[in-house]
């Protein structure tokens, strides 16, 4: 007998077939008992027929409860009225296992709750989706970058420095007489790859200390970050551009059952056309003085000023020349005005605040070792990134998508937490 996927049942109408699946819910009619099944590929009503199918099959129904995992074999009938347009119709079952009583019931669950039940809340509709759309996300973000000639390059997760501030480090012994940190960004990195592919990014974990509690920060998450030789600024806004418009993009050819799922408001999405909103920092500055906050120049924005400034546009904005001072060490101050950085972030809309920052690079040596010196930071652990400047050094430069907070925007999470099949935050480390 063919084993098949739900998501293919319709290429087998009226043939016999198997699938293997868990037990989402039952109710029965009369003579007539109902099963419905997920696989992982989509749902499926499995229907069984006193009279038509096994009596050995009848008399486990009593017994299955949700979760429960079982084969079932069948004749695949189209039936509009049906999840996904197709029912079986069960001559027979085999039961993997008889689930105990499962924990997460069809009720309200404090967040509290389900986050300790991260392991199963994940099989809900509503957390497929999102994970859905995650994986498309990256799909689409890296087909986006490799299709302009970028090489993936895997940056290390184990690093001997900092590379945007020692306070948000994660320290870890390496092998008892040295110190290792978790990556914060595959950036430098980057940067030596550049220098030899042209084109590159990486795509993996990183990790903040900050103990920050807020509906945009995990402790663990991952980025996607390009990194262009022989490119400026204005580059990588072009470029950030149309990495926003590919991912949407791709979101709304292939995931509307899930969008669906989410009850997303599909016309935000829509109307996310180029071109984008671009607005100097002054310019942004303006927005939230005539909004009424007390912000000086020279301030870095916080969430809720990207909120604020966010929600005057119904697409992403892009913002560009913060205060030097705000930014990292590695940024590259504007030659017209010194006071500025060569830097941009990339504020969704809705509220949602900085999903992208980058910025061009400095790459001239001696400037750089003095930034590292001002940052102080061990020259010793950036000898390396310097040497970047003296081998050939170009103009170049990148940024860093965030992944769960893009995935936040696009879904409509109230919090990134959802965004991340198991999330790391200030005051969770389990499951």
């Amino acid at each position: 007998m063919a084993i098949v996927t739900i998501n293919t049942v319709g290429k087998h109408e009226d043939q016999s077939v198997t699938i293997c699946g868990w037990l989402t819910h039952k109710r029965s009619s009369g003579r007539i008992r109902f099963l419905v099944l997920r696989d992982g590929t989509g749902i499926i009503q499995a229907t069984m027929i006193k009279g038509e199918t096994d009596q050995q099959a009848i008399d486990l129904y009593p017994e299955l409860t949700q979760e429960s995992s079982l084969a079932v074999t069948g004749t695949v009938r189209r039936d509009q009225r049906a999840p996904g347009g197709y029912e079986i119709l069960v001559a027979g079952i085999e039961v993997f296992q008889i689930a105990e009583t499962y924990p997460i019931a069809p009720k309200e669950h404090g967040v509290g709750f389900l986050m300790d039940h991260r392991h199963l809340w994940l099989r809900s509709p509503r957390q497929r989706a999102i994970l859905r759309i995650r994986h498309t996300v990256i799909d689409s973000a890296r087909k986006f970058f490799d299709d302009q000639g970028f090489t993936l390059l895997d940056a290390p997760i184990l690093t001997p420095s900092s590379c945007e501030g020692t306070t948000t480090l994660f320290e870890t012994d390496y092998f008892g007489n040295r110190k290792a940190f978790l990556s914060q960004s595959g950036q430098l990195y980057m940067e030596a790859g550049a220098m030899a592919f042209g084109k590159v990014y990486c795509c993996g974990p990183t990790f903040r200390a900050e103990k920050s509690k807020t509906r945009r920060h995990l402790t663990e998450f991952w980025m996607i970050e390009p990194e262009i030789a022989f490119a400026d600024l204005g580059t990588i806004m072009g470029l950030a551009e149309g990495l926003i418009l590919a991912i949407v993009e791709a979101v709304l050819k292939t995931r509307q059952p899930e969008l669906q799922i989410l009850k997303r408001d599909v016309t935000k999405l829509e109307q996310i056309q180029p071109p984008f909103h671009v607005l100097r920092y002054d310019e942004a500055l303006q927005i939230l003085r005539d909004a009424g906050e007390s912000i000086v120049w020279g301030q870095d924005f916080g969430g809720g000023h990207e909120t604020m400034i966010s929600n005057h546009f119904d697409k992403p904005v892009l913002i560009h020349r913060y205060p030097a001072e705000t930014r990292a060490f590695y940024m590259k101050n504007d030659p017209d005005r010194p006071e500025v950085a060569l830097c941009m972030d990339v504020l969704a809309p809705e509220g949602y605040g900085e999903i992208i920052g980058g910025g061009q690079r400095e790459d001239v040596p001696d400037i750089l070792e003095q930034k590292i010196q001002q940052a102080e930071l061990p020259a010793e652990d950036f000898a390396w990134y310097v040497d970047l400047r003296r081998y050939g050094s170009v103009p170049h430069a990148g940024f860093g998508l965030g992944i769960e907070r893009t995935v936040a925007w696009i879904c409509g999470l109230e919090h990134v937490r959802e965004a991340i099949p198991f999330p790391r935050l200030l005051d969770r480390l389990h499951p």
